[in-house]
């Protein structure tokens, strides 16, 4: 696990952004895994203005409400039309996103899981981390080799996610989410976290044990995983003097 720490979200998703352009213009077609939320909207805006070509890009995206429409503004449909999508030269058919009015959503999970198969497997997860350590939706006791399913919110995920719907009574109960297994399957996991308020799940998950109640602490098994962070989200960490003289003293060809 590789952990960058920079002075400010801006510069932490400034190095985000430079590694997935990277990865856009090696392989042209690549699969990107994509993720919602307050913390990847300055990765995307950056990633737009670096004006890429996304005709052959395939993308997946972790999660989605259950029981509300593409349509609805807080729907991730919604987000990802709003910050990326529209901005970029996608093809509609690569957009992948699950089907949160699925009538049958143990079917419409497992068809998934198997497009995502049929497209060769995620070259690049775009993950945040909650505050109780979740990675997509898959909250704490989550089983480490869960695949794309539904999910039950923990009361906190939805106080957490009541700013983006106007109350906690509005927030949804449930979500489709892919699994833990299918995150680690990617061939490399990118997490960005930033603030103080994430700095618990960080460090718990970067230098606690693997463990179910921290979920995003499965990454410590993945072979590629880097976690960009800003100082704010490094504050609980023991080692961050450690992670930065690491990065500073990479060789040339490693440098992001």
């Amino acid at each position: 696990m590789e952990i960058i720490i920079q002075p400010t979200p801006e510069a932490a998703t400034a190095i985000a952004a430079r590694l997935i352009a990277g990865l856009i213009r090696e392989k042209p077609a690549a699969v990107l895994g994509l993720a919602t939320g307050s913390t990847p909207e300055r990765l995307y805006a950056q990633l737009v203005d670096l004006k890429l070509d996304w005709t052959k890009i395939t993308t997946f995206n972790l999660d989605e409400y259950v029981g509300i429409s593409p349509q609805h503004p807080q729907s991730y449909h919604s987000f990802m039309w709003e910050k990326l999508f529209r901005h970029v030269n996608v093809a509609i058919k690569n957009v992948n996103i699950p089907d949160g009015l699925a009538k049958n959503v143990p079917a419409s999970c497992e068809a998934y899981e198997r497009k995502i198969a049929a497209a060769g497997g995620i070259d690049l997860q775009l993950l945040g981390i909650g505050t109780n350590g979740h990675i997509g939706f898959n909250e704490q006791t989550s089983s480490l080799a869960s695949r794309t399913r539904i999910k039950t919110l923990t009361p906190q995920t939805r106080k957490d996610n009541a700013r983006f719907f106007g109350s906690e009574e509005a927030v949804p109960h449930h979500v489709i989410t892919m699994g833990i297994g299918s995150i680690m399957e990617a061939r490399q996991c990118l997490l960005l976290a930033f603030g103080k308020k994430k700095a618990r799940a960080v460090a718990e998950a970067v230098e606690g044990p693997v463990t179910a109640m921290n979920p995003a602490s499965v990454l410590q098994l993945h072979k590629k995983a880097t976690l960009i962070i800003d100082e704010e989200a490094a504050s609980e960490l023991k080692l961050p003097d450690y992670y930065r003289w690491v990065y500073d003293n990479k060789p040339e060809w490693q440098k992001l």
